[in-house]
């Protein structure tokens, strides 16, 4: 179930595109990050170009939604057992009331859900074929470029084992992270890196950032590695286990030095604070993750400074993720954002790389950390009204305007947690079925069942 939601109080902070046929091995999403070769920078990094089109109608920031629940202590997820009754029996949730477009205005109308259990039907038709043709290779690899599109398979075995509690999934998730970590190297070693320092890391073999160590593409797959990592620490049945207590302190040693430390010393503002709204959000969700789990008090202030930073204060840019939202120019209950700090112009952000941020702002507001209910109320009406208005129709930007693939398996699918209309129309979606895709539905499908719908 969720974690009962602490508002932080203190420091409140909030805070292109590619084509499916960069789908990898058949069984990850789009590289969203990497637009083409032609745009990366010297770390491998893309900004995407920004299309000038007229300005929204509003211009006025989002302002932060007052707290709506009490501070309460935060609970472990309840994941210990192998099996969970709501995989046994038909999933219900009940729909609110709305009177947002799209949502519907009938009161308390149940709405019947796949269940988790069929979503692990389906997952598991795709389990092994996925890990044997790409994630486990790709875990072995030494290229950190794999390791991009690897995030997606920890992310749908962490998902599958938080919708389960069956460990095999969990088994997996620290098979592909334990694999990358035993395959680092001290960057003095590597031959073409711009550091040469004694951290640890890989190289790069995609050609535009060949030798290079690269920032993103360690941070778009750790993001998952720190939830994977913070899901163990939640779960008493794991954390309590000296099998997956070792792992736990071994990678999370890794990770605070190895990850965080690394980027933030080699310089926080080209590493940590990034160009655009979709790459800092991968280090906000990391350094938010962290923050939940170290048990040094001088790292925990650094890891929510990085956080609240990155939500409110940018120290490098004028914006922030918070600064960054407005009041949807199409839709009056729906948000609008470009992925240019400090820009206000449409089309926006593009959905690609919305997916990222949407994947960080979910698990914040899960965590109780800043975004609330009536912010991801807005998301879901961002989704189900603009971005997806039917069912084979998809907006390539937040504001809706141009045609997209209609892949969100990276992060706007999981707002279906917080909705069961939008869950519900998940259950037909024909783009991205892979393992993320069942994962994440399958753990959408237990959070409604325990009361997570808004």
């Amino acid at each position: 179930m969720l974690e009962p939601r602490r508002r932080n109080t203190s420091g409140r902070a909030l805070s292109s595109l590619l084509s499916l046929a960069l789908l990898v091995g058949g069984a990850c999403g789009p590289n969203p990050e990497q637009d083409n070769a032609s745009t990366a920078g010297d770390n491998g990094d893309n900004t995407p170009g920004s299309t000038e089109v007229a300005r929204p109608d509003s211009d006025s920031l989002a302002p932060s939604s007052p707290e709506e629940i009490a501070a309460v202590p935060g609970e472990p997820e309840a994941e210990e057992s192998p099996a969970t009754p709501e995989a046994d029996a038909p999933a219900t949730a009940e729909v609110p009331a709305s009177t947002e477009e799209g949502l519907g205005t009938t009161a308390q109308a149940a709405v019947s859900l796949r269940t988790v259990a069929g979503w692990e039907t389906l997952f598991l038709n795709r389990w092994n074929s996925e890990h044997t043709s790409s994630f486990l290779p790709k875990s072995n690899s030494l290229d950190s470029w794999q390791f991009y599109d690897l995030s997606y398979g920890i992310d749908g075995n962490t998902a599958m084992y938080r919708a389960t509690g069956k460990t095999q999934y969990m088994d997996r998730a620290l098979l592909y992270v334990n694999n990358m970590v035993n395959h680092a190297k001290v960057s003095s070693s590597l031959p073409r890196s711009q550091f040469k320092d004694s951290y640890l890391g890989w190289a790069s073999a995609r050609s535009d950032t060949l030798g290079q160590e690269v920032p993103l593409f360690e941070s778009y797959c750790w993001r998952y590695v720190t939830r994977m990592l913070r899901t163990i620490r939640e779960t008493p049945a794991l954390y309590g286990n000296a099998t997956y207590k070792a792992q736990y302190d071994r990678l999370l040693a890794f990770t605070e030095r190895n990850m965080f430390e690394k980027w933030l010393k080699r310089g926080a503002n080209s590493y940590i604070y990034r160009v655009n709204t979709h790459m800092a959000s991968h280090w906000a969700y990391i350094a938010m993750d962290l923050s939940k789990m170290t048990t040094d008090a001088t790292k925990k202030a650094q890891y929510l400074t990085v956080f609240n930073n990155i939500n409110r204060d940018m120290p490098n840019n004028t914006s922030s993720l918070r600064g960054q939202l407005m009041t949807s120019p199409v839709n009056a209950n729906a948000y609008f954002w470009a992925a240019e700090w400090g820009s206000k112009k449409r089309p926006g952000q593009d959905v690609a790389h919305g997916n990222g941020v949407m994947a960080y702002l979910v698990e914040a507001h899960d965590a109780g950390m800043e975004w609330t209910d009536a912010d991801m109320r807005k998301f879901v009406v961002t989704l189900n009204n603009v971005i997806w208005p039917s069912a084979k129709r998809y907006g390539m930007y937040v504001d809706g305007t141009g045609t997209g693939t209609g892949w969100f398996n990276d992060g706007l699918m999981k707002l279906g947690r917080y909705n069961a209309t939008l869950q519900q129309r998940l259950e037909t979606h024909s783009v991205g079925q892979n393992t993320q895709f069942y994962g994440n539905a399958a753990l959408n499908a237990k959070l409604l069942s325990a009361g997570s719908a808004l």
